[in-house]
């Protein structure tokens, strides 16, 4: 997801595939004459590659996220581990994902944990979207991670949602990598069931937090 961007994204990020319900394989057609027009097949491509919105809106929520951490660090100056915390009650449908997510991260890496508490850096909610999940703030400076039910019926939904939260890690999108590549998101396509980063991407997060903070500011700048 993405960057200093306004409210709530109207550039989002996510897997960035738009979904259809249902478990039957989906097939590209035209929109019945007096359905809502849907998004183009250029459009989709366009918005599940990444554009420079995305990315923007992307980096609008680790700053948020940042911001929120730096605070909390401020008042207790001699905290070495960086601890970020979210609220999951604005995604009811998905806490089991969130758990998942939540244990998946923490195992994978040292310098920087995450947990479900008051005082929230991050925020997850739920509901209908034809972007898709993706990352992004509300316009005042809060970060939220928003999961799409469609999507998640389409793609494996604790990989959509360990790769969301990927975002607040300070891990980019890039969807040319391989199922192996938790940050790939939707480009290996449906049939790709990894909720687990690989080599790379914990080695990545752990080298942005190894000294807090202070380091992934460095990073992000």
């Amino acid at each position: 997801m993405r960057h200093l961007k306004n409210a709530v994204a109207t550039a989002a990020a996510g897997l960035g595939l738009v979904a259809a319900l249902g478990t039957a394989p989906v097939a590209v057609a035209a929109p019945a004459p007096a359905a809502p027009a849907a998004p183009s097949a250029s459009s989709t491509i366009a918005a599940y590659n990444g554009s420079g919105e995305n990315a923007a809106a992307n980096r609008a929520f680790l700053d948020a996220v940042m911001k929120s951490v730096a605070e909390k660090r401020a008042a207790n100056p001699g905290i070495k581990a960086v601890t970020v915390t979210y609220d999951a009650s604005g995604a009811p449908s998905f806490r089991s994902q969130i758990a998942n997510s939540t244990q998946i991260w923490n195992s994978s890496v040292s310098n920087v944990q995450l947990q479900e508490g008051s005082g929230a850096d991050f925020t997850y909610r739920e509901g209908n979207d034809p972007r898709g999940s993706y990352a992004s703030t509300d316009g005042h400076g809060r970060g939220y991670i928003f999961l799409d039910y469609a999507q998640n019926q389409q793609y494996d939904s604790t990989r959509v949602t360990t790769h969301e939260t990927g975002h607040v890690l300070g891990l980019p999108d890039n969807y040319s990598g391989p199922c192996s590549e938790l940050m790939s998101g939707g480009g290996p396509g449906p049939s790709c069931t990894n909720a687990q980063p690989d080599a790379n991407e914990r080695a990545r997060v752990n080298q942005l937090w190894q000294n807090g903070l202070a380091s992934l500011a460095r990073s992000a700048s």
